[in-house]
């Protein structure tokens, strides 16, 4: 059968569907450790940078002014390079840290660090947009520092920070895929290797339906779960 007519995409005895549970599993378990760790380094970094920028009343000192610039410089670095690019930029910081480059543990530090800024900016800006009157009265009733953040800021941007996990998330998985290119595993990899590398044009379009579905189910439950804790929905 040849390899560029349309019936060789839908030749599924040629699949290994051994092969393609494990690297569906792959997939997932990459997406939500990298999701899990980018929400919560996004959020702290969202937090650093709402917290030391200038607001329309109160002062900030020479110090938050240095933090913030140090901070929104690294951000905007590393949300600027190309993924594929920072992963091998990556490689020795990554074969130090895990001890190989290659696998779907190799392949977190990659995805956290390119994803976490974007995710930063998102925090940054559903932080902005709260009423700042709402944090001027909680200040007045005496809430701390701490009690302002996770009662007011968090709490009346999490939808927002919600679906904004939910965008990066699916940023997450096509960052996945590109991994795969270089070994990290994953749909991704086996699509390169046993769809591309093999010429089997089953393997590539199975793994790409597989990772629509996924994409797919990760947008209905972000989408529902910030539904649900909008308060103007209620």
């Amino acid at each position: 059968m040849g390899t560029n007519t349309w019936a060789s995409y839908f030749n599924f005895n040629a699949v290994n569907w051994a092969d393609f549970w494990a690297n569906t599993w792959e997939t997932i378990s990459m997406t939500l450790i990298s999701t899990i760790a980018v929400a919560i380094l996004g959020i702290l970094l969202g937090l650093i940078l709402f917290e030391t920028k200038q607001k329309t009343t109160g002062k900030i000192t020479i110090w938050a002014k240095v933090i913030n610039w140090i901070v929104s410089a690294l951000v905007n670095i590393f949300r600027s390079i190309p993924f594929i690019i920072l992963i091998v930029l990556l490689l020795p910081f990554t074969k130090a840290l895990v001890g190989s480059i290659i696998g779907p543990v190799a392949a977190l530090p990659a995805l956290i660090i390119s994803a976490a800024p974007f995710y930063a900016r998102m925090v940054e800006l559903a932080f902005r947009e709260i009423d700042y009157g709402v944090i001027e009265a909680a200040e007045a009733m005496g809430a701390n520092k701490i009690q302002i953040i996770c009662k007011v800021l968090l709490r009346e941007s999490l939808p927002a920070l919600i679906s904004g996990v939910t965008v990066t998330g699916i940023t997450i998985i096509g960052y996945t895929a590109m991994a795969g290119t270089i070994g990290a595993g994953g749909l991704g990899n086996w699509a390169f290797i046993e769809g591309y590398g093999a010429n089997n044009n089953t393997v590539t379009l199975v793994a790409t339906v597989t990772i629509i579905i996924i994409v797919a189910i990760f947008q209905l439950i972000g989408d529902q779960s910030a539904k649900l804790i909008d308060k103007r929905n209620n």
